[in-house]
């Protein structure tokens, strides 16, 4: 049996590393979007209190697809995010993981169109989605955050990866209770090849008018739409931050991705930016 003081210095050491500190497991929630029942994650700070809330957007994956696991990725920044005194919502949008018997998701409707129609025709679907479905799945997962007794509706932001993190800035052009967004990689996969994508999102931060902070690894997809975003918002005069990180891995897939596989890489200066706008 520890000692006191040894118990104590084995709780100290745990709490140094963010991501062994052992914290209470998630909810699982259901949160209705249209007519669909969507499942999603909700991590929740130990202790009683009234705490600022942040919505996940996760990216895009295919039914079929074995390489990425939104569930474990996300089950990567839960308890991360419930250490620094925030709910965390993993809001599974339609056809995606938790959610994968509710429709049909972006990736697959995606992929079909590229098959049928070529890059013109998946630039259109994934348009389709990102102003529709996907937003209204988000718009129902706010609101959830919005009706519960533990979280401070004035102290709400999005999180966003990848296809999510495109969506996580045309949610918050479109939500007035946003108080702050970040978001990974977004557009860096399909920047270079869909300017719907591109007008889309540089409109979308030229109305954005709470602080942003887009986080790229220098070895993404594509740093286009980093230096484009952070462009446009020096010129109109937005409040932002743009974080390059050094290359990370040795593929594009690891850069993009440096959301999960590197935490460590992004955690202080994030949750830096986020303190500054929701902590009180």
């Amino acid at each position: 049996m520890l000692k006191p003081v040894a118990f104590s210095i084995l709780l100290f050491l745990l709490g140094q590393d963010s991501h062994a500190q052992v914290l209470r497991p998630p909810d699982t929630v259901t949160i209705l979007s249209d007519s669909l029942s969507l499942k999603g994650l909700l991590w929740r700070p130990e202790g009683k209190g009234v705490f600022p809330a942040i919505i996940f957007c996760h990216g895009s994956y295919e039914t079929s697809g074995l390489r990425y696991d939104a569930v474990k990725q996300t089950s990567v920044l839960g308890p991360l995010f419930a250490k620094n005194n925030y709910v965390f919502l993993a809001l599974f949008r339609r056809g995606t993981a938790l959610s994968k018997d509710q429709g049909e998701n972006s990736a697959d409707l995606m992929n079909k169109a590229l098959k049928e129609r070529g890059q013109e025709g998946r630039n259109r679907v994934q348009m389709q989605q990102l102003l529709t479905n996907d937003q209204h799945d988000i718009f129902a997962g706010l609101e959830f955050l919005r009706e519960r007794n533990d979280v401070d509706i004035h102290r709400l932001a999005v999180i966003g990866h990848s296809f999510g993190g495109s969506l996580a800035l045309l949610v918050t052009e479109h939500h007035p209770g946003i108080r702050a967004v970040v978001v990974f990689g977004a557009g860096g996969y399909s920047w270079n090849s869909s300017p719907q994508l591109r007008t889309a999102l540089i409109e979308s931060v030229k109305k954005i008018d709470v602080p942003v902070m887009l986080v790229y690894a220098q070895n993404d997809y594509s740093l286009n739409p980093a230096y484009s975003l952070d462009s446009t918002m020096n010129l109109t005069g937005k409040q932002h931050v743009l974080k390059i990180y050094p290359s990370y891995g040795g593929s594009s897939a690891e850069g993009h991705n440096i959301i999960f596989l590197d935490p460590d890489l992004w955690e202080e200066e994030v949750f830096k930016f986020l303190h500054q706008y929701l902590q009180r």
